[in-house]
């Protein structure tokens, strides 16, 4: 008996433990030094085009910010809503494609059975290994071929799945998915598909939640493979903004403007899938 008070007692203790004023004062220090390049850009976004190298630089944003960013979009070289949709289109069609092979892959290498599965999950591993550049001639090649150079096919296409949303889900699942649960649907007469709909689905949709916010944050900021396969006629965001640097004179206030601007949709994601995700987490777990 005093050993199960000592352990109630202990477990009480450590539930109501509160953090001190140095988890908090750490806290601060990071939010801090996370937010300061944010505000450092709007000071010169917001500043005329001499601010960036003005040494008695004011901490204070100046009144400019609605007019840079007026002229970074009404630019017609930047043409900034057919970049902008282009990207949403690119990052979204990725991330759900992404998100739905892998968890499906995940699943399969994790809770199947069949023959080879370990050589084959080694060998996807394996191609994170080889370093993205040495695919871009081939790429640019097959891409050429099928005609799809200056179309959104040509990005979309080698994005659809990634190694590493396969290992994620497969790691995942099979450390957060008993199988005696799959075993017990199966029991019950579940097919294959509605097992993975309403057995393995819910307890993958945290790290889903987690790998559809990295795949569309990956390739909202992916510049190199779209500035080399698409035209000035159909950008992506990256490398419509990258227009605003090919000047003799760069106007840093403007470039900084568009910044702003490009980060402003995946600040609107994060705070709409913060609550996702947390929701995802409540209602995947599972209870053992």
């Amino acid at each position: 008996m005093p050993l199960k008070k000592k352990a109630k007692g202990g477990a009480s203790a450590v539930s109501t433990m509160r953090p001190g004023w140095f988890v908090y004062a750490a806290l601060a220090i990071v939010l801090i030094a996370s937010l300061f390049p944010f505000y450092w850009s709007f000071l010169i976004a917001s500043g005329d085009r001499y601010s960036a190298n003005d040494p008695n630089l004011s901490w204070w944003p100046g009144g400019n910010f609605l007019h840079n960013a007026s002229v970074v979009i009404n630019n017609p070289a930047v043409n900034f809503w057919k970049a902008l949709g282009n990207s949403i289109i690119v990052s979204t069609s990725t991330a759900v494609s992404t998100v739905v092979l892998s968890t499906l892959a995940g699943y399969a290498f994790a809770k199947l059975r069949f023959k080879g599965s370990g050589p084959m999950l080694v060998a996807v591993v394996a191609t994170m290994a080889v370093p993205v550049q040495l695919g871009i001639v081939p790429l640019y090649i097959l891409m050429q071929k099928f005609g799809w150079t200056g179309h959104l096919g040509a990005v979309i296409l080698p994005g659809l799945v990634t190694a590493f949303g396969v290992f994620w889900m497969t790691q995942y699942i099979s450390q957060s998915l008993p199988t005696e649960l799959i075993e017990a649907a199966r029991v019950d007469g579940c097919s294959m598909i509605r097992t993975f709909w309403h057995v393995g689905l819910p307890a993958a949709r945290p790290a889903a939640a987690m790998l559809f916010l990295f795949t569309f944050v990956t390739q909202w900021n992916n510049f190199m493979w779209p500035y080399i396969v698409l035209d000035s006629k159909n950008p992506t965001l990256p490398v419509s903004l990258s227009i605003l640097q090919a000047n003799y004179f760069v106007d840093y206030s403007l470039v900084l403007a568009g910044v702003l601007l490009a980060t402003v949709p995946l600040i609107l994601l994060f705070m709409f899938a913060g609550r996702q995700l947390v929701t995802g987490i409540m209602a995947g777990a599972v209870k053992g």
